[in-house]
């Protein structure tokens, strides 16, 4: 009865599930700043979504959920926009080069395998290094709500940072560094923004945390403002470049991912940066098991699929 057919995706899904799916990544994306596609794109594979639609439709819905967040977050005063535009420069040069790598996988057949064996290798990283560190911080007591961690003095990566050109002061995060870097670090998220769907917050967020050494509710925000350009981006090159965006999937999850972030965000002012963060590490890491047992589970994925399109 409540059965929808996706014309792209080439199959009929229940409509109230996806919705559902849209709330829930919604409100996870207003929460911890990221666009959530790390979450939906493996669970629409899941529901019999092919891996290129699920990561292309998925960008449509985060530019969804990204700008409901954003819009809730700058009310908050958590958006930096002068950090936001630097990154938002790299992710678009890196969701440009990301598409056509795509393109190139689907008509070598191995599109699937790659989109899927990157998410085990990135989520495995990120979610180990933020739920020890978290731990760690929680046990020591040594973080405080709003400041920065402690270095222990001048590292070698903080004696190179100041030695690069083009340093930016960056009043609303505290921080001043090259311009450098937050344009290299938007390239790379974009382009993993393109092979995996995704908006690159759970990637960008770690990284601004502790690369860059922003305060969390500041990464929150800034998080969400640059992903919201780099989705729109990847939307339209995938439509144009790949015609792998499903619209009637998109929309639909659109809906809920918009509601869902109003109410994430809400609850993100009540919960302390380390409890953020050590939530976030968990959900990641169930993610990547997830997908790890699937591979393990469909060796054919190896030898990929023949023809592309």
């Amino acid at each position: 009865m409540w059965n929808l057919y996706l014309p792209i995706a080439g199959n009929s899904i229940n409509i109230l599930l996806l919705f559902g799916l849209g709330g829930a990544v919604g409100f996870l994306s207003g929460l911890f700043g990221v666009g959530g596609g790390f979450l939906m794109t493996p669970l629409l594979i899941m529901t019999g979504i092919p891996s290129t639609v699920a990561a292309a439709s998925d960008s449509n819905q985060i530019v969804a959920a990204s700008t409901s967040g954003t819009f809730a977050h700058y009310r908050m005063g958590n958006v930096d926009f002068k950090m936001g535009f630097l990154l938002l420069v790299g992710g678009v040069v890196g969701g440009t080069l990301g598409v056509q790598l795509i393109k190139v996988l689907v008509a070598l057949g191995n599109a699937d395998f790659v989109i899927k064996i990157t998410y085990v290798v990135m989520l495995g990283v990120v979610g180990f290094y933020m739920f020890l560190e978290s731990l760690q911080s929680l046990r020591k007591k040594a973080v405080v709500e709003g400041k920065r961690p402690e270095t222990g003095g001048t590292s070698a990566y903080a004696r190179a940072i100041q030695a690069l050109p083009w340093q930016l002061r960056f009043d609303k995060s505290g921080v001043t560094f090259s311009a450098l870097l937050p344009l290299i670090l938007g390239t790379l998220v974009g382009i993993l923004a393109a092979i995996m769907g995704v908006g690159g917050g759970f990637i960008m967020v770690p990284v601004m945390v502790y690369m860059l050494r922003m305060p969390m509710h500041v990464v929150v925000g800034t998080s969400l403002f640059q992903i919201l350009f780099t989705c729109i981006n990847v939307t339209v090159m995938q439509a144009i470049t790949n015609h792998t965006v499903d619209l009637v999937l998109a929309l639909i999850l659109l809906v809920g991912s918009t509601l869902g972030a109003q109410v994430g965000a809400k609850l993100s002012r009540r919960l302390k940066a380390d409890q953020l963060k050590i939530l976030l590490a968990s959900i990641v890491l169930v993610v990547m098991v997830q997908i790890l047992v699937g591979l393990i589970l469909t060796p054919n994925l190896l030898l990929g699929y023949k023809g592309g399109h």
